[in-house]
């Protein structure tokens, strides 16, 4: 059932990466909201924005554990998103920044939308981070 589960796995995101596409213009930098400094440090909410920006958010990404750890890769659920991280091999206990950018062009309404990060961690080999926004016209 595991062997299954990550094929799946696999499959999806080599098909997230086939039709990923690069950001386009200058990404915008929004500042946090006094709901987002007490949210859950792996989700960011945009808040209400205007259809067509594009929108740019770093999440703090540590290591954990006791090894060195890899990021094996980087995967997003929709071609909207890009992400990528500032350093691909921490020490224990050192940080990156996984950079996500969030192009709202085409949506209305409540966003959701998630960024992927594989590591070589077996016990926990994929963080999840999410960024939402509610888009409007």
């Amino acid at each position: 059932m595991q062997k299954i589960m990550n094929l799946f796995l696999i499959s999806f995101f080599i098909f997230q990466i086939a039709y990923a596409q690069a950001p386009i213009g200058q990404p915008e930098k929004v500042e946090p909201s006094v709901e987002n400094s007490v949210a859950n440090s792996n989700e960011w909410d945009f808040g209400k924005v205007k259809s067509g920006k594009v929108l740019k958010h770093d999440f703090l990404f540590k290591n954990e554990t006791k090894n060195v750890l890899k990021i094996l890769s980087i995967n997003t659920s929709c071609g909207c998103t890009a992400s990528q991280a500032d350093k691909k091999i921490l020490a224990p206990n050192e940080s990156t920044t996984v950079n996500v950018i969030f192009k709202s062009e085409g949506y209305s309404g409540a966003v959701k939308q998630s960024v992927y990060v594989n590591t070589d961690n077996t016990d926990l080999p994929i963080i999840k981070f999410t960024v939402k926004a509610e888009v409007v016209k």
